[in-house]
């Protein structure tokens, strides 16, 4: 990581790495078109620079949006309506009237409440809305539970008991075009046996539809795919290899049948670091803190997923000693790393705090009335 090129960018900011994000994009491209009729949305959640969405966007790549702004920054960036589905468990009715009048290619919905409404919305405009049914498979995932969304307890998706009777409501209203189904157990799964188990309930669902005259169309399984966050450096492109490999094993795919996937943190997240500087080096009693000028206001995965990002010192090569890396905000929580092992630390150095570029500058805030870092892809 070359420092002359912060030297005169305000700290704290996010710098994306234009090169490892399209070796990411050009990797997952070449392990997809080697299935047939798979189809990929980026997550536009864990991500939404602009600049950032116009490589994913000249790469060819679809968009899974889950509000109303997400869908407004999609067609900003160039993005197809015809490659945007839009999920959500509360979607408004101004979100609803966007995507229809943008011509989106689907709805992931996720309940009949929200079914009939989208029904009398599209109604009113004289259009047909396209939709797959969020089903919520009971299948869970190995990673953090802020994170699992695959549960019966979770609020996501339709039960698994109610799907014949959605899929029949849906074909009695005169503006809901049905296509398929949609999942999505989790975030940050490293283990392919979750992806497995998810396609063998698939597999089960779609035989359970297929016995009653339900043919199914399109199957979204959403994303979930994890990233190495302690060896960045070794492992920069997530192992899609395997990934798609397990759904083409497992899923029972249909002839005619289309795949959709909806990875967002194993497109961006490699390629973002989150750069900051040192304020002070404190020596307590017990440790010593550098202390810098980002914040959990920057990032706030540590303080609210207990999650470590691997941590550089970029300007100094001395002697290596024990630091708690923390920011200036009034909470305890802002803490990015206890313990960490870096050279020797002084005012002023640049920090990077690495696999930041899915979920870091898009979930930032003001608290403490500080200002929104910028993102920078480089």
């Amino acid at each position: 990581m070359n420092c002359e090129l912060f030297k005169n960018i305000e700290t704290p900011f996010y710098y994306y790495d234009k090169r490892v994000l399209s070796d990411t994009i050009a990797a997952i491209k070449s392990e997809m078109a080697l299935h047939s009729d798979y189809h990929l949305h980026y997550a536009i959640k864990a991500n939404a620079n602009l600049e950032v969405l116009k490589v994913i966007q000249q790469a060819g790549l679809g968009v899974d949006a889950v509000s109303g702004g997400e869908i407004e920054q999609a067609l900003k960036a160039g993005f197809d309506a015809s490659k945007i589905v839009y999920a959500g468990v509360g979607k408004a009715d101004w979100e609803i009237n966007l995507a229809l009048d943008a011509g989106i290619f689907c709805f992931n919905v996720e309940s009949l409440e929200e079914l009939r409404i989208i029904n009398e919305l599209a109604e009113k405009k004289g259009k047909t809305a396209r939709v797959c049914f969020r089903i919520n498979p009971n299948v869970g995932a190995h990673t953090h539970a802020n994170i699992t969304t695959g549960l019966a307890e979770n609020k996501f998706g339709i039960a698994m008991e109610d799907m014949e009777m959605a899929i029949r409501e849906a074909a009695e209203l005169s503006n809901i075009e049905f296509l398929g189904l949609h999942f999505h157990i989790g975030s940050q799964i490293l283990e392919m046996d979750d992806f497995v188990a998810l396609a063998k309930r698939i597999n089960a669902l779609q035989d359970r539809l297929e016995s009653q005259g339900f043919p199914i169309k399109v199957i979204n399984v959403g994303g979930g795919l994890g990233i190495d966050y302690n060896d960045p450096d070794g492992h920069p492109i997530p192992d899609f290899k395997a990934y798609f490999n397990t759904y083409a094993e497992y899923l029972k795919q249909r002839p005619g049948q289309e795949v959709h996937f909806e990875l967002g943190r194993a497109v961006v997240g490699q390629m973002g670091s989150l750069i900051t500087r040192v304020l002070y080096v404190k020596q307590a009693h017990i440790k010593q803190f550098a202390i810098v000028d980002a914040g959990m206001s920057d990032l706030i995965r540590p303080a609210l997923y207990d999650a470590h990002h691997q941590i550089q010192n970029l300007t100094s090569q001395e002697t290596h000693e024990v630091y708690d890396v923390v920011g200036p905000i009034c909470e305890s929580s802002d803490v990015f790393g206890k313990g960490e092992d870096l050279p020797r630390c002084h005012r002023g150095d640049l920090i990077a705090i690495r696999s930041a570029g899915a979920y870091g500058e898009i979930m930032a805030c003001q608290y403490n009335c500080r200002k929104l870092p910028k993102g920078y892809l480089m």
